[in-house]
């Protein structure tokens, strides 16, 4: 575990998930370092992240190495918004975890 304090999150993982908003996510690393159960990396952006972008969004994508966060632990958020307020770009929310069918 990296970041915050686990303790400073007591809620339930499994019950809600944050949504990276991909034309503002500016890759700071900001929601990387605070949270405590790592649920959160930085990443390049694939071909068809990069095409659901809006103009602008591809143009800050570009301006930072077009790398941004990626939500790579749904499951293991416990909803203590630490990211939400540490996102520079308010480019996170939480939204209700829904599991992946397996082998879909």
């Amino acid at each position: 575990m990296t970041g915050a304090n686990a303790d400073s999150c007591p809620g339930e993982p499994g019950k809600v998930a944050p949504v990276v908003d991909r034309n503002r996510c500016e890759a700071k690393n900001d929601c990387v370092e605070v949270c405590p159960y790592d649920v959160f990396e930085i990443q390049d952006l694939s071909p068809d992240d990069k095409s659901t972008l809006t103009i602008l969004g591809r143009i800050k994508a570009w301006a930072h190495g077009n790398r941004q966060a990626f939500v790579v632990q749904p499951q293991a958020c416990r909803a203590c918004q630490l990211c939400i307020e540490a996102c520079p770009e308010d480019a996170l929310i939480l939204a209700p975890f829904v599991r992946r069918a397996s082998g879909s």
